[in-house]
């Protein structure tokens, strides 16, 4: 598999999230609408992670949305956007891993250190989110899987039908098929560090994060 920024994206969406799931009561970092689910199960089974869950997806748009306002405040330096962007994320997925390493384990996700780190955690995943919006949209999406699984199924239909070697759906499939299992397995990597490393498992994110920034295209425009 290439190593290429969005299956890195992909491969850190999925270790936040899994990471982010297992030691934060079942919070989404970057799949934020799936919380409407656990929301759900907390509720009925009287589990805990209730606030962080109603929290998380306000929180996630703002973060966008600033997002945005960074991205026209930087208008003028067009080239310095992505690694502004990815540098943001960095410095949060970072701040996050301080705060569970020191502040966790979190046996209940409804209390300040809990609240706190999970949504410094989503913060950056709102960053991420948006950052393939802007400057990668060429590239699949690299935190929620299932509208790549979906057109990565319609292709393979369409290919096993016969389509020329040069059609652009090949290379298309590529990509997602290399997103989908850099997704896969960020979150098997995530639980197996979760087992041994506890909340040290935070600890891999930023690194990842500091490798995308050497990834990134340089210059202005969306890069695969």
């Amino acid at each position: 598999m290439k190593l290429s920024l969005p299956v890195l994206l992909s491969f850190n969406g999925g270790y936040v999230d899994s990471a982010g799931f297992l030691a934060l009561q079942g919070l989404f970092s970057a799949h934020v609408t799936g919380n409407f689910v656990t929301l759900g199960a907390a509720l009925v089974l009287g589990s805990s992670g209730v606030v962080a869950k109603l929290i998380a997806l306000p929180l996630f748009c703002l973060v966008v949305a600033l997002v945005r306002v960074l991205g026209y405040a930087l208008a003028a330096h067009a080239a310095w956007q992505l690694r502004v962007l990815l540098s943001l994320k960095f410095v949060l997925l970072l701040a996050g891993a301080v705060l569970a390493v020191r502040l966790g384990p979190f046996p209940n996700g409804d209390v300040w250190p809990a609240l706190v780190t999970g949504m410094t955690l989503v913060s950056a995943m709102a960053v991420q989110n948006a950052v393939q919006r802007l400057h990668l949209g060429a590239a699949p999406p690299t935190t929620i899987m299932t509208g790549n699984t979906t057109q990565a199924m319609i292709d393979v239909v369409d290919l096993l039908r016969g389509l020329p070697e040069s059609h652009p759906t090949r290379t298309r499939l590529a990509h997602m098929a290399a997103n989908i299992l850099g997704f896969g397995l960020g979150c098997a990597a995530a639980a197996l560090s979760y087992v041994y490393l506890h909340m040290w498992c935070f600890a891999v994110p930023p690194v990842l994060a500091l490798v995308a920034i050497a990834l990134r295209p340089h210059g202005a425009g969306a890069g695969t």
